[in-house]
């Protein structure tokens, strides 16, 4: 019988090598009658592997709650790097609707999302029996911090997000002994940088929602929405004129025109903003 057509007996496994990993990092892997490997997923794959030093966040899977697609992609970039399984939500219905199917290792949320306050989902991940392991807060605003903190958070991360050791580090120091990768972390001083396109996306939504002025209730968000994405590229003349408009709403004085000022601004932006 040839080596090409001889079969395997069912019960038998193999141990395969993959690629990039050390020769001790090996999985079995049963084999189907006719002798073709029975592959598991590469999600499969991580999950099952302890945290290495390179990858510390093997085998966590951390939802983001976070209704920028710039930031959501930031986060997805800092997953990627640290070798963690990313799921997103975009707002609390989003969350609550995944958290009932899916239970993370970590969940990191937005203060402010566009059904509400990302505290009251903190609030409830925090208090019952069955908590996740890590209920992380984050925002660009300067009170962002306290707000998730008092909720109950076990940490927070201050936007932008772009450090892939600060990521790391404030996701490990909540995480038991356990699930910590073995031997010296190699710290990474590298930054992630999202795309470009991530960033029009949000701007072409922001730019929609301030056609119309007439809810107030959504105009505040897009206020704090608006707010995070001049802070998060560093656009100081926008973040400074959605100061003011905030200001505005806070005293009960007209914001029209202010309004029409911050719209012209963000369609200067997206024209700016490069089309890949």
């Amino acid at each position: 019988m040839s080596r090409a057509n001889r079969q395997l007996p069912k019960d038998r496994t193999i141990n395969l090598r993959f690629t990039g990993l050390k020769s001790t990092d090996t999985k079995h892997r049963q084999l189907r009658p006719n002798g073709e490997i029975i592959m598991d997923s590469l999600d499969d794959f991580m999950q099952t592997h302890p945290p290495m030093s390179a990858r510390p966040l093997l085998g966590l899977t951390v939802l983001v709650v976070e209704d920028s697609r710039f930031a959501s992609e930031a986060m997805r970039l800092l997953c990627l790097r640290s070798g963690a399984r990313i799921r997103r939500a975009d707002s609390l219905f989003h969350a609550n609707r995944h958290l009932k199917i899916y239970r993370p290792s970590v969940v990191i949320i937005d203060i402010g999302l566009p059904d509400g306050s990302g505290v009251d989902l903190i609030r409830d991940l925090t208090a019952g029996k069955s908590r996740v392991e890590v209920v992380l807060g984050t925002s660009g605003d300067p009170d962002g911090e306290n707000k998730a903190i008092k909720a109950g958070a076990d940490g927070f991360l201050a936007k932008p997000l772009s450090s892939i050791s600060y990521f790391q580090s404030k996701i490990l120091e909540h995480l038991p002994a356990d699930r910590q990768p073995s031997g010296v972390r190699v710290l990474s001083y590298d930054s992630v940088f999202p795309d470009e396109v991530a960033l029009r996306d949000d701007l072409e939504a922001a730019a929609v929602a301030l056609e119309d002025t007439s809810d107030q209730r959504s105009l505040r968000y897009m206020t704090q929405f608006l707010g995070g994405i001049a802070r998060g590229v560093n656009d100081t003349s926008l973040s400074n004129e959605i100061d003011a408009l905030a200001q505005l709403q806070v005293n009960g004085h007209a914001v029209h025109n202010q309004v029409a000022r911050i719209a012209a601004m963000v369609q200067d932006r997206i024209a700016r903003t490069a089309i890949i």
